[in-house]
C-alpha cells in the first residue's frame, strides 16, 4: 500500500446541539439483563459499587453516577432495587429515571460532615433483603481478575475493604461480578443500543471538533494552558483528565496541560475524552519536515507512513465477525519493531469510561459484534521520533441497527455517512459498511500541526 503526505481538504461535519437520552424502559430492562446474567453466573444477588472514577457499571444500569462520594446498588431477585448514597448525592440521585429504594448512607460522605443519621451497612444491606436468599454474592466495580494473576480471581475483590468485611461478617460469600459486564465478547457493555450509540456518537464529534480546533490553531508561544483552551470543553464529563503536552513533557504520558510555553520544533501530543468517546493525536510543532529535530528528519518516512499504512489495513478490515486476534496481526505485522514501541491492544472497547476491555490481543479468537463501540487507539513510543497517533471512535452496527439508527437520529447519521465518505473519497480508506465512524476528524492525521491542512492519505490500489 502506497501512502502520501498531501494537501487535504477536511469538510466541517457539524456538531449536534441536543444530546440523545437513554429511555427509562432501556435501564429497566439493563437492570433486569444483569439480574438474569447474575443468576446464571451462580450468584443469589447482586452488588454494584461506583465511586467518582469508577462509576461506569452502575451509571449503565442507573443513569445515575456518584460525585464526591460512593455509591452501592443492591439487586436482589423480587426486590425493589436499592441505591446507596452519601449526603451530597441523594438530591442527584433524582437523575435516575428508576423506580429504587433509595437509602441515606453517610459512611459514603466525605469527611468530617455528619455521619449519625443512616443505620449501619450490616443493617442496610438487611433491610435490602440480602439475607433473605442465599448467600454467593456478586460484586462488580471495575475490574475482574485471571489464572495469570491468582489462583483465585473470583475472590479478588477491588471494592473498600469495610464492604467486603460487612458482607462477610453477614455470613455472605461475595465473588467478583465484573465480567457480567466488561468482559469483551459477551459483557453487557460491550454491546450498546441505538440511543447508547447516538450519545456516544454526540460525545465523540464534540471530543473530536475540540481537538480539531487545537489542530487548526494552536501556534508556538501558547501555553499549553492556552491551547488547550483552544478544545473549547462545553461541560461534558470527561472520562479521564485531558492531555496538551509539549516538549520534554510529552515523555510523561498522561499529563495534564501546564504554563509551559510551546516552541517552534516541540513534540507535541493532545487528546480529549467525554463519556463514550476518546480523540488523540500526536506530532511535530512545525510547518514542515526540515524544522523537526535532527534526528527525526525522516519522522514522516520512518513513522508516520508505516503508521499510517497499518491503521488503513485495520480500518479496512476491522467489522462484524471479524476475530480481535486479526487485527493485532495487521498492527503486529506493520509495527511489530521494537523502534515503534506499540505495547498496549491495538484496539478496544469504549463505553462511558474510556477503556471497558478489548478483545484484541495476540491470538483471541473473540468475534467483534453488531453494537460495539470501539477506539482506534495505536500508539507508538519511541525514544527518537516521538510518536504519531489517530485515536478515534467507531462503532458496529448490523442492517437493522443501521436502520434504526437512520430512522431515529437522522442528523448523526447524515455526519457519519459524510465522515465514511471522506475517508473513503480523500483519505482513500473503504470501510465496510457496518463501520460507523464517530468523529469529525476521521483517521484524519496531520504529522505538522502547524501546517494541519498537509495529511496522510491512502493513493488508489
Amino acid at each position: 500500500m502506497q501512502v502520501e503526505l498531501a494537501e487535504l481538504t477536511l469538510p466541517e461535519f457539524g456538531v449536534p446541539r441536543t444530546e440523545p437520552i437513554i429511555p427509562p424502559a432501556t435501564y429497566e430492562a439493563r437492570v433486569a439483563a444483569a439480574q438474569r446474567r447474575a443468576a446464571e453466573a451462580g450468584f443469589d444477588a447482586l452488588l454494584v459499587y461506583a465511586d467518582r472514577e469508577h462509576f461506569a457499571n452502575l451509571a449503565y444500569l442507573t443513569g445515575f453516577e456518584p460525585r464526591f462520594e460512593e455509591s452501592l446498588l443492591i439487586l436482589v431477585p423480587g426486590r425493589l432495587p436499592t441505591l446507596l448514597a452519601g449526603n451530597e448525592c441523594m438530591t442527584y440521585t433524582a437523575i435516575s429515571p428508576l423506580k429504587l429504594n433509595r437509602v441515606l448512607y453517610q459512611s459514603f460522605s466525605l469527611l468530617s460532615q455528619p455521619r449519625s443519621a443512616s443505620a449501619p451497612l450490616a443493617t442496610i444491606l438487611t433491610d435490602a433483603g440480602l439475607l433473605s436468599i442465599g448467600k454467593r454474592i456478586g460484586v462488580a466495580g471495575w475490574k475482574y481478575f485471571q489464572l495469570n494473576e491468582t489462583a483465585r480471581p473470583g475472590q479478588w475483590l477491588e471494592i473498600p475493604a469495610y464492604i467486603v468485611d460487612t458482607l462477610r461478617d453477614l455470613g455472605c460469600d461475595p465473588r467478583n461480578a465484573n465480567e457480567i459486564f466488561m468482559e469483551p465478547e459477551h459483557g453487557l457493555r460491550a454491546v450498546s443500543d441505538v440511543d447508547q450509540l447516538a450519545y456516544f456518537e454526540f460525545t465523540a464529534s464534540h471530543s473530536s471538533q475540540g481537538l480539531r480546533n487545537l489542530l487548526f490553531h494552536v501556534k508556538p508561544r501558547m501555553t499549553e494552558f492556552e491551547a488547550f483552551q483552544l478544545m473549547t470543553p462545553i461541560g461534558l464529563p470527561l472520562c479521564y483528565h485531558p492531555v496538551v503536552q509539549s516538549g520534554e513533557r510529552t515523555h510523561l504520558g498522561l499529563a495534564g496541560p501546564s504554563s509551559r510555553a510551546m516552541q517552534l520544533g516541540d513534540p507535541v501530543f493532545a487528546a480529549l475524552g467525554y463519556w463514550g468517546s476518546n480523540t488523540a493525536r500526536g506530532g511535530f510543532l512545525v510547518d514542515a519536515a526540515d524544522q523537526l529535530p535532527s534526528q527525526a528528519k525522516d519522522y514522516v518516512d520512518k513513522l508516520v507512513a508505516p503508521y499510517f499504512r497499518a491503521i488503513v489495513e485495520w480500518y479496512e478490515t476491522i467489522g462484524i465477525g471479524v476475530l480481535g486476534g486479526h487485527l493485532f496481526e495487521i498492527i503486529d505485522r506493520h509495527l511489530g519493531d521494537p523502534f515503534f514501541g506499540v505495547s498496549l491492544n491495538p484496539g478496544h472497547l469504549i463505553h462511558l469510561d474510556e477503556w471497558v476491555s478489548s478483545p484484541i490481543f495476540r491470538g483471541s479468537m473473540q468475534k467483534l459484534r453488531s453494537g460495539m463501540a470501539l477506539q482506534v487507539d495505536v500508539i507508538p513510543s519511541t525514544k527518537t521520533h516521538h510518536t504519531t497517533n489517530i485515536e478515534d471512535g467507531i462503532a458496529l452496527a448490523d442492517g437493522a441497527l443501521r436502520a434504526q439508527f437512520e430512522q431515529k437520529y437522522p442528523d448523526a447519521w447524515r455526519r457519519i455517512q459524510q465522515r465514511r465518505t471522506f475517508m473513503r473519497d480523500v483519505l482513500g480508506i473503504h470501510l465496510k459498511p457496518e463501520v460507523l465512524p464517530l468523529s469529525n476528524i476521521p483517521a484524519y492525521l496531520p504529522p505538522f500541526w502547524l501546517a494541519p491542512r498537509r495529511a496522510m492519505r491512502a493513493l488508489s490500489k
